[in-house]
């Protein structure tokens, strides 16, 4: 078992620098070689641990994944209890917090791959329909709470991430700092909580 779980840590570990290598040179040129070299190992030992480099992007592709569920689940939103929280949190999945968990890069780079890679396909379908479950329990925190009163919440979620996939990428366009950036967000902020009956 110990055997066991330093190998999964020692995957993790590589795993995580591929995604700092591919942060910095583009996944199209991150190869063993380079991870290696980052990493001051042999290709060898990569290739102890990873078959090819393609098991390794399926790996990087959980990870990133991974980190885009974290979003969600952090503790730092607390719970749904107050409209206030529910309103934050809302506006939060339309910000760039998403970028201190992940590169936007290495993100759409693994996206890409969907069209090519079968595996690729399945982990994103996967974890996408976890991040769909997590907003609607968010919501169902919320009503039981008493801060909405919505009967259409897994319509409600579904209307809600649409916005957000096509928010994130069309925001990618934008610095935060400029007008047209806020003005979108507010947009997209204000459509997504007319959605949500509250209470009060």
């Amino acid at each position: 078992m110990g055997r066991k779980n330093i190998s999964e840590q020692r995957r993790k570990e590589i795993i995580i620098a591929f995604y700092e290598v591919s942060r910095q040179l583009g996944l199209e040129n991150a190869s063993i070689a380079k991870l290696a070299q980052h990493m001051d190992i042999s290709k060898g030992l990569v290739l102890h641990y990873f078959e090819n480099r393609e098991e390794l992007l399926i790996g990087l592709n959980e990870y990133i994944l991974e980190q885009h569920l974290n979003v969600m689940i952090s503790e730092d939103i607390g719970v749904m209890n107050t409209k206030e929280h529910l309103v934050l949190f809302i506006e939060n999945l339309f910000t760039r917090a998403w970028n201190s968990y992940f590169d936007d890069g290495v993100f759409y780079s693994c996206y890409a791959l969907i069209y090519r890679v079968p595996e690729f396909k399945n982990s994103f379908k996967s974890y996408l329909l976890e991040l769909h479950q997590v907003l609607y329990q968010r919501l169902l925190e919320a009503k039981s709470c008493g801060i909405i009163n919505n009967t259409n919440l897994k319509e409600v979620t579904e209307v809600i991430f649409a916005l957000i996939d096509g928010a994130y990428y069309y925001l990618g366009m934008f610095e935060e700092s400029e007008a047209r950036y806020k003005k979108q967000v507010a947009i997209y902020t204000k459509n997504s909580l007319e959605l949500l009956n509250f209470t009060t």
